[in-house]
């Protein structure tokens, strides 16, 4: 499924915007005006990797300065040991798609219970 992010004009190189479905999913902009897209929550807890500094290919989360690569989704820094999924992402017509990935996220155990309905 094909889930339109954004315009490629309102997302700047070096910032991320994210898509609030379950689970979230940002798309990043690097300074070298490459598109990424990975699941947004940290595997290790729940934070925002849109909240995070972005640096070349790498995210590194707000709250424990895990690093993601962007393409690969491995961990590049830890304390999270679980890599992020990956997205196919493209541009038609000036807007931003992502096309989600199939294979299971991996999800720190608070937003795992939630998405499946228990409590976090």
């Amino acid at each position: 499924m094909m889930i339109p992010a954004c315009r490629l004009v309102d997302l700047p190189r070096g910032e991320a915007h994210r898509l609030d479905i379950d689970p979230p999913v940002s798309v990043f902009h690097t300074e070298d005006g490459e598109l990424f897209a990975i699941d947004d929550t940290c595997t290790h807890q729940d934070a925002s990797l849109a909240d995070g500094w972005l640096e070349g290919r790498e995210v590194e989360c707000p709250l424990h300065a895990s690093k993601f690569n962007l393409e690969t989704g491995a961990v590049d820094a830890p304390p999270a040991k679980l890599p992020v999924r990956t997205h196919e992402v493209f541009v038609e017509d000036g807007m931003i798609y992502v096309r989600q990935s199939t294979a299971a996220p991996n999800l720190p155990p608070c937003v795992a219970a939630r998405l499946a309905g228990g409590l976090a």
